[in-house]
């Protein structure tokens, strides 16, 4: 794509938007299109001609769709993305998505149109009965609760300094999805003869740094402390927090459990990599390090003792945009995790001799209790034969399979606890908001950044469905994108079903033949759905099958550049 002319002037505010957007390196525009679309498929139109840097449209049959491979692709290369749809129905279509990125702190840049405000002959009024149904006195209050910014554009010349806004305000720590609405007439209207294009307005914040008072409390408490821990929830795009916590715990003996990550952060196979379940270390715990986790335990399975120091630690150690949230602290670190980590590493070092006994004790009683942790996991994921396959069994099967550096987005599908993942990165779940739906799209996104890694969306048959499979399949084969989708199918809403036995375990639901409310049954035939957009699909019921089909489906995605579906039929426990 060609550079910006030095005097160049847009024809449009639309034109005016694309072009700013694609010079803050935002490659694409996830467009679920609808009739406020005009001026944008106008400039898209003339941009066939003129070449102007602006970002590649991706049609997105489906708003869940648009919002989610943002999310994915944010995730895979760390560039926030835009997504544009239509009005209030198509807002309110992306608003599980938004709910998601924010519940995570990912920076999507989006864009609604907005019904035309005006009656008469300007350019861009209303011209179909749908201007009249779909005008809302305040179209951004369907998204306001769950973005960091929101405003509309009222005059062209707006467009490049609100765009500059927007992404700064999007990127700069915590990060977040932002929201701009563009009614049609301004988003079509000329920009003014004496108003210069102009140059970036606004810096992205730098992130909060690690104060040096804070850090030497910790750097005391974690002296004094005999078993420390870290709970993890979720890295960066760019693996600082992956790189600094593995040597962090490294250095000074400290075990780190990842509860109900959204993203890995340390190498499954790390000497002090304690597995997914807190409840292991919480109670003998007396420092506990809280890394950016929403919820870095669950009180009704297990909670620190009332002795223990507990610190939270993150850009907003507070998660101050969630109303209730009581897990204590005795201190809040304000900073980037990677830097508050990389902080604490350097003081320590300097205070190494004052506990260095206590860290090769440590060292050597947790290495062995990660490699036990390793060896049941493995032992809890083999089935006997013609025994229907686990969950644990086709995630381990998977993982076995899959080269090293594969990325794994998984919904309600595979089990990280009987995976093996060589680096932070390799592994991401959905958010703390659980809107369905995500899994499938968000790796469709990951997919387009490049598509020479091998992505793999595992799946539960309820999120298969949730996610609008037909345009998920449709997109991949648009754009080429060779996805490997794996549906675990227990023929059950699972979340459902487990919440009600958990909160009911001896109530009438228990001894039901069937959870109402939960069954899925019949389930649609999804391996047709996949091949009904050209993709390789096959069943899975017997175990024994599965390792060859997924070496089969790797095969497809890796040499032929399709998009490959394996049903994986597997037991509801």
């Amino acid at each position: 794509m060609a550079e910006l002319p030095e005097d160049f002037v847009p024809e449009t505010a639309a034109e005016a938007i694309l072009v700013r957007l694609k010079q803050h390196d935002i490659d694409y525009l996830f467009a679920n299109a609808g009739t406020d679309f005009a001026p944008v498929i106008e400039i898209y139109s003339k941009n066939q001609q003129a070449d102007l840097p602006i970002p590649t449209p991706v049609i997105a049959p489906h708003e869940t769709a648009a919002v989610a491979m943002a999310h994915g692709y944010y995730l895979a290369t760390g560039k926030p993305q835009a997504v544009m749809v239509h009005v209030n129905v198509g807002l309110a279509n992306a608003l599980m998505g938004i709910i998601n990125a924010a519940s995570d702190n990912i920076p999507i840049f989006l864009m609604a149109g907005r019904t035309p405000a005006t009656e008469g002959a300007r350019l861009g009024a209303r011209s179909l009965p749908i201007h009249w149904g779909q005008d809302m006195r305040d179209q951004s209050a369907i998204v306001r609760e769950f973005v960091k910014w929101e405003y509309e554009l009222k005059l062209p010349e707006q467009g490049p300094d609100l765009v500059d806004r927007g992404y700064a305000i999007a990127m700069s720590q915590p990060r977040g999805p932002i929201y701009l609405g563009l009614p049609r007439e301004a988003l079509g209207g000329s920009w003014p003869d004496d108003v210069p294009f102009g140059p970036q307005r606004h810096a992205v914040s730098s992130p909060p740094a690690p104060d040096p008072d804070t850090v030497a409390v910790i750097v005391d408490a974690m002296i004094a402390a005999k078993n420390p821990m870290i709970i993890a929830q979720r890295g960066d795009p760019d693996g600082r927090l992956a790189d600094a916590l593995a040597s962090f715990a490294e250095n000074f003996a400290i075990p780190v459990c990842e509860f109900w990550p959204s993203g890995n952060v340390l190498p499954t196979d790390h000497a002090m990599h304690m597995g997914f379940d807190p409840g292991q270390l919480l109670p003998d715990a007396d420092l506990v390090i809280v890394l950016d986790a929403m919820v870095p335990w669950l009180e009704t399975w297990a909670k620190p003792d009332p002795a223990a120091k507990v610190i939270q630690v993150g850009a907003d150690p507070l998660f101050s945009r969630v109303p209730v949230r009581g897990f204590r602290s005795a201190v809040n670190l304000t900073a980037d995790p990677a830097a508050a980590i990389a902080a604490l590493d350097k003081a320590l070092s300097q205070n190494k001799d004052a506990f260095a006994g206590s860290v090769k004790q440590r060292h050597s009683d947790l290495s062995k209790r990660s490699q036990a942790r390793l060896e049941e996991a493995a032992s809890k994921a083999t089935i006997a034969e013609g025994s229907i396959m686990t969950a644990a069994f086709v995630s381990k099967t998977l993982s076995d399979c899959l080269p090293d550096d594969a990325r794994i987005f998984s919904e309600l599908g595979c089990d990280p606890s009987f995976m093996r993942f060589t680096a932070g990165n390799r592994y991401h779940s959905h958010a703390l908001a659980g809107g369905l739906g995500w899994g499938m799209p968000a790796a469709l996104g990951a997919s387009l950044a490049d598509r020479s890694q091998v992505t793999v969306a595992c799946v539960g048959d309820g999120s298969y469905m949730f996610a609008n499979p037909v345009a998920c399949h449709q997109i991949a084969e648009a754009n080429n994108l060779p996805l490997l989708t794996v549906v675990f199918n227990n023929g059950v809403w699972n979340a459902v079903r487990k919440t009600t036995l958990m909160m009911y375990p001896d109530g009438h639901a228990s001894r039901a033949n069937t959870v109402p409310m939960s069954e899925l049954a019949p389930n649609p035939d999804f391996a047709m759905i996949a091949a009904a957009s050209r993709g390789w699909s096959r069943r899975i019921e017997n175990g024994s099958d599965l390792a060859a089909a997924i070496r089969e489906a790797i095969e497809v995605v890796t040499e032929e550049k399709r998009q490959a579906l394996l049903e994986v039929v597997v037991s509801q426990n």
